[in-house]
């Protein structure tokens, strides 16, 4: 689609709701539809929303070794809670013991660039191959390099469509719903871990401070990558 396009399907779905954008995505693209999802809260509300549109969409999840327990063990429970859905875990071209020979131990800490690009982008890149458009759940009030984001967005990046339903649902609207639909989540949530990554780079957080300022937390680093090169029609 040109950048014209993007203005225009956007203006079409301004007033829409979450589902009904989702019903537009799976009509749209349907079995070229995948949603990428890390689990988080977000991303608990958006399987079940997306539930209750295609009971068996399709979810990658990105397996880069190193997630906490937690995390694994929400991902069975989610498993459980939606039997039809098809739940995959994508793993790197490298095991941990593998990279650490070639690139070093604990690359994380001296070039968390290339372990998050070994262990997320070259993987993600891999499966979104298959696809014309993914799911996302980025929110515009996370952080100003999401502020912008919109329902469709020309993903330059992977060369793909980027759709993200929750743009305009706050923190608070989040946990309202889990709440309200008794959602499971990831345990580390209630432990001051409002951003969960890999265990090797996710500290807890102290109240007041930045949602994400738990992500790698020793450097300067504030994205893996993932979404900072996508355009939706604004120039972002």
């Amino acid at each position: 689609m040109r950048e014209e396009d993007y203005e225009i399907l956007n203006q079409q779905l301004e007033r829409k709701d979450s589902i009904e954008v989702l019903k537009w995505a799976y009509q749209t693209f349907g079995d070229k539809l995948v949603y990428s999802c890390s689990f988080g809260a977000e991303g608990m509300v958006l399987i079940d929303l997306i539930s209750k549109v295609k009971k068996d969409a399709t979810i990658i999840f990105l397996d880069t070794d190193f997630h906490f327990k937690e995390t694994y063990e929400l991902i069975n429970k989610v498993k459980a809670r939606y039997p039809m859905m098809n739940i995959q875990l994508i793993k790197p071209d490298l095991t941990p013991e593998e990279q650490a020979k070639e690139h070093g131990e604990e690359l994380w800490l001296f070039n968390p660039d290339k372990c998050c690009d070994l262990r997320k982008l070259i993987p993600l890149q891999r499966e979104l191959d298959k696809y014309t458009a993914w799911i996302s759940g980025l929110r515009r009030e996370q952080s100003p390099t999401r502020a912008n984001t919109q329902f469709v967005n020309k993903d330059n990046r992977f060369k793909s469509i980027k759709v993200c339903p929750l743009i305009h649902w706050t923190e608070e609207e989040i946990w309202m719903y889990i709440n309200l639909h008794k959602l499971p989540y990831n345990e580390l949530h209630d432990k001051n871990y409002p951003s969960i990554g890999c265990e090797n780079c996710t500290k807890p957080v102290k109240e007041g401070d930045d949602p994400r300022s738990g992500r790698w937390a020793n450097s300067e680093k504030t994205e893996c990558g993932l979404h900072l090169s996508f355009s939706n029609g604004s120039g972002i």
